[in-house]
């Protein structure tokens, strides 16, 4: 308590400065995840997308970002553990922070798209294991994680495959391109929909009111029922909206860009995936601040869970926001032209298939990486698609997965030592 006490603002300019470095290397790194590809297959240019892609992912850090939030990422750790010392458990976030940002600014410096919420993860676990030892870690979870890294890219590579497969065969490749596009464009306008609708209200809309309405609105329901429920209108509406508008398309036109309605698609998926990110990321940064601000409110009590401030939502958020728009084009430009050549059908398969996987994800609580998914659809794009891909930069790509937790966890032990010397802790 007297650390506390005699250390109050450092620790709290401490908390900000690191939690809004690992903000912003959440929006360096993982703006790619959503852009990357629109990017590659040339729906967008490269402002464009960062413009896109720091709208929605601001709206859905600061919107529908946590307003509650676990004080240890995915419970890697318990907090009670820390019970009898919440200095050391201040100095275990500050570095872990620290550590977490640091590791994707490196990662980005080299184009490497890499989990933040692995990195974060890593950096939480490496401190409790030098301060606490191996048994106080959840290996379960980690274990859980390991598994998902292995099967989820590989599953997202071969559904990627699939759904453009289906796409040439149905519409680019048939011997009416014009009249097939009109007739099964819509049923992916439609899917399109469904999942951009699902995702928003079991991911993106979980942190906020809207749960809670849906509750009182319709009874004492499965919420995940009736999201489905609603998912499945809007995905009627965008079909028959498509529909009419490709019906009136079709007899006007004699030569329409058939890639340009997958263009169009794919660019209302990324906003999507983009808002989800913004939502769910954003905890990695101002989950521990929040933990440490609370920490100190609560006079040295370690809560299972914080609430997490406006200003300090905010900053995450801003954060995010100034990685993308300053560095984000170096992972936009690994997954969207390094890996393998994207057109819009391909870029929309690959989007397709991430969206779908993320929300499978979402609904059955399986922790799941945005970013190895997005990285498995595209080489498995690659791959079937019949286009060369750059084994050089999938290996560097999975190299730097390998390492991330490892690696984060090695950097917040020596940022823990440097932090626990300076304050004469350890």
């Amino acid at each position: 308590m007297e650390f506390i006490i005699d250390n109050f603002y450092l620790i709290i300019i401490s908390a900000l400065f690191f939690g809004f470095l690992m903000a912003y290397g959440i929006g360096a790194n993982d703006v790619a995840n959503a852009m990357g590809t629109s990017v590659g297959s040339k729906a967008l240019t490269l402002t464009q997308a960062l413009v896109l892609a720091s709208i929605f992912t601001f709206l859905g850090a600061y919107f529908a970002g946590a307003d509650v939030t676990t004080t240890i990422r995915e419970n890697i750790v318990s907090p009670e553990l820390f019970s009898d010392d919440p200095s050391i458990f201040i100095l275990g976030m500050l570095s872990s922070l620290f550590a977490a940002g640091a590791w994707l600014l490196l990662a980005t410096l080299f184009g490497l798209p890499v989990s933040t919420t692995h990195s974060i993860i890593g950096a939480i676990a490496g401190f409790s294991i030098y301060y606490l030892g191996w048994s106080s870690i959840r290996w379960s979870y980690i274990g859980g994680i390991t598994i998902t890294w292995l099967i989820v890219p590989l599953v997202a590579a071969v559904l990627s495959g699939l759904i453009y497969f289906s796409a040439k065969k149905f519409i680019i490749k048939a011997n009416n391109p014009i009249e097939a596009g009109r007739n099964y464009i819509p049923l992916y306008a439609g899917l399109v929909g469904f999942l951009i609708c699902a995702i928003t209200l079991t991911k993106s809309l979980a942190n906020t009111e809207i749960p809670t309405l849906i509750t009182q609105y319709f009874g004492d329901q499965d919420v995940i029922a009736i999201n489905i429920f609603i998912s499945f209108i809007v995905a009627l509406i965008c079909y028959a909206t498509s529909r009419l508008i490709l019906s009136h398309y079709v007899s006007n036109s004699k030569d329409p860009n058939i890639e340009g309605k997958f263009a169009i698609l794919m660019i209302f998926t990324a906003c999507s995936i983009a808002f989800a990110q913004g939502s769910n990321d954003v905890a990695n940064a101002v989950g521990p601040m929040a933990a440490i601000i609370s920490t100190i409110e609560n006079l040295g009590s370690v809560e299972n869970q914080s609430v997490v401030p406006e200003w300090v939502l905010l900053t995450g958020s801003i954060g995010i926001i100034l990685g993308m728009l300053t560095l984000g084009y170096k992972v936009i430009k690994t997954i969207g032209e390094k890996i393998t050549e994207l057109k819009p059908s391909k870029g929309f398969a690959a989007e397709l298939s991430t969206a779908v996987i993320v929300l499978l994800g979402s609904i059955s609580g399986i922790p799941l990486s945005t970013t190895h998914t997005l990285v498995g659809a595209v080489v498995g794009i690659g791959l079937f698609g019949g286009n060369k891909v750059d084994s050089k930069v999938v290996y560097g790509i999975l190299g730097s997965w390998f390492v991330t937790i490892p690696g984060t966890a090695i950097l917040a032990i020596i940022f823990f030592v440097m932090l626990g010397t300076f304050f004469e802790i350890l």
